[in-house]
C-alpha cells in the first residue's frame, strides 16, 4: 500500500474541527499508512483539540476581519501575507499529495498555497450557503465535498460530490439508549429532557432567553441540560443551584453522544456540525441560527430542515419572546415530536467521513500515480 501524504487546513470552532478530525481518522482507517499534518490557526481551538484527537498540528499566524473593532483590521494584510509565507513553508517541508480545506481562517492560505504549485486540493463546504473564500478556492479546487442540494449555485457542478458532513464516530455510530443517557447524566428518566447547546464557545441570546423563561419550563416538567458556554457559566450555575433536581449545567458537554442520547427536545445554533449530528440522532430541535456568519449561512442551514418539516427556527432577535414559547410548544406536540424524528432521520449521512477520505485519496493518487 502506498504512502500518501495529506494536509488538512481549517479550524476556529468545533463547527470546522470536529469534521476535520472524523476526516482524518476515516483517512487512517482506509489506508492506515497515510501521513497527515493538520493546519489551524495559533491561538484558536485546535492548537489545543486536533493534538488531543492525537495528530500533528502547525499553526498560521492568521486572523478574520473583526467587524466589531474595525481598527484591528489595520494589521490584516501583513498577517495574510505572512500566513501565505508560512503556508508555503509548511507545504515546502511536507510535501503534501493533496489538501483538505474545512473552512476556518487557516483554510484559504494553505489550500491558496497549494494551488498555485499544483498540489491537488478539496474543499469540504459544510453549510448550504457557500463563504467567499470557498467561491475563490473552488475555481482550481479538484473536488467539493458538500451536504446541502442546489450548491451548483455557487460550484462547478462537475467538481460537486454530495457527501453530507462528517460527523464524530461517537455520535454516527451511537447506540446509546435514552435511559443510558439520562443515568449517565444523573437525570430523571421519567421527565421530559431538554437540551440547550448553543455551539462550543456558547450562545448568549440563547443563555438569556432561557434564563428568563427558566420557571416557565419548569413548571411544564421539564428538566434542562444546558451548555453555556464559559462565559455565561457562572450566571447558569446560580440556575442551577436554585434548582438542582430540574437543572444540570455544563460550560462545554464533551460526550455529547450521552446529551444527545437523553434529550427529548434540543435547542441549538445552525451549525453544519449541529444540523449534521441532529438528523442523525433524529431529535426534534428548535434552531437559532446565529445572525452576524458569513453571508447568514445559518438561517439559511436552518430554513433548509423546516421547509422539509424536521425543524422549528426562531430568529435571534426574537428568542427573548419566542424560544421558550416555542420550546414548551414543541414539547407538548408528540405527534409533531414523531414527524420530525422521522424527516431528521431521512436526512441522515452516517458515513460522510469515508466518502470524503474516498475522493481526497483519488484526487492524491493523480499525483502520485
Amino acid at each position: 500500500m502506498q504512502q500518501v501524504r495529506i494536509i488538512i487546513a481549517g479550524g476556529g470552532t468545533g463547527g470546522h474541527i470536529f469534521p476535520a478530525v472524523a476526516i482524518g481518522h476515516a483517512l487512517k482507517r482506509l489506508r492506515p499508512v497515510t501521513e497527515l499534518l493538520f493546519v489551524g490557526a495559533k491561538n484558536k481551538m485546535e492548537m489545543e483539540k486536533i493534538p488531543q484527537a492525537g495528530f500533528s498540528i502547525k499553526g498560521l499566524d492568521i486572523a478574520g476581519y473583526n467587524r466589531s473593532h474595525l481598527l484591528s483590521n489595520i494589521t490584516l494584510p501583513w498577517k495574510m501575507l505572512k500566513s501565505y509565507l508560512q503556508a508555503v513553508k509548511i507545504l515546502k517541508e511536507f510535501k503534501p499529495d493533496a489538501v483538505v480545506g474545512v473552512g476556518g481562517y487557516a483554510s484559504f492560505p494553505v489550500l491558496y498555497a497549494a494551488q498555485r504549485k499544483n498540489i491537488p486540493t478539496l474543499i469540504q463546504e459544510q453549510n448550504s450557503y457557500a463563504g467567499k473564500s470557498n467561491k475563490i478556492l473552488a475555481k482550481k479546487a479538484k473536488a467539493i465535498c458538500v451536504a446541502y442540494d442546489n450548491m451548483n449555485r455557487f460550484f462547478p457542478a462537475h467538481k460537486l460530490f454530495v457527501t453530507g458532513n462528517p460527523v464524530r464516530n461517537v455520535i454516527a455510530k451511537n447506540n446509546l439508549t435514552r435511559e443510558e443517557g439520562q443515568l449517565w447524566l444523573g437525570l430523571d428518566p421519567h421527565k421530559p429532557t431538554l437540551l440547550i447547546v448553543g455551539g462550543s464557545l456558547g450562545a448568549k441570546s440563547i443563555n438569556e432567553a432561557i434564563a428568563e423563561g427558566i420557571q416557565a419550563l419548569l413548571d411544564n416538567g421539564v428538566q434542562i441540560l444546558w451548555q453555556t458556554g464559559k462565559l455565561f457559566f457562572e450566571t447558569a450555575q446560580q440556575l442551577e443551584s436554585q434548582y438542582p433536581k430540574q437543572v444540570r449545567v455544563m460550560d462545554f458537554i464533551r460526550e455529547m453522544e450521552y446529551a444527545y442520547a437523553c434529550a427529548d427536545v434540543v435547542v441549538s445554533r445552525a451549525g453544519a456540525l449541529a444540523i449534521s449530528e441532529l438528523c442523525i440522532v433524529a431529535k426534534p430541535v428548535v434552531f437559532v441560527p446565529y445572525p452576524y456568519a458569513a453571508e447568514d449561512h445559518q438561517t439559511s442551514n436552518a430554513q433548509s430542515l423546516v421547509q422539509k418539516n424536521a425543524a422549528v427556527m426562531v430568529k435571534d432577535h426574537e428568542t427573548k419572546k419566542e424560544l421558550v414559547h416555542q420550546v414548551i410548544a414543541l414539547l407538548q406536540n408528540k405527534e409533531l415530536q414523531k414527524s420530525m424524528h422521522h424527516n431528521l432521520k431521512a436526512m441522515a449521512i452516517c458515513d460522510a467521513d469515508e466518502k470524503i477520505a474516498t475522493k481526497v485519496f483519488e484526487i492524491a493518487n493523480s499525483q502520485v500515480l
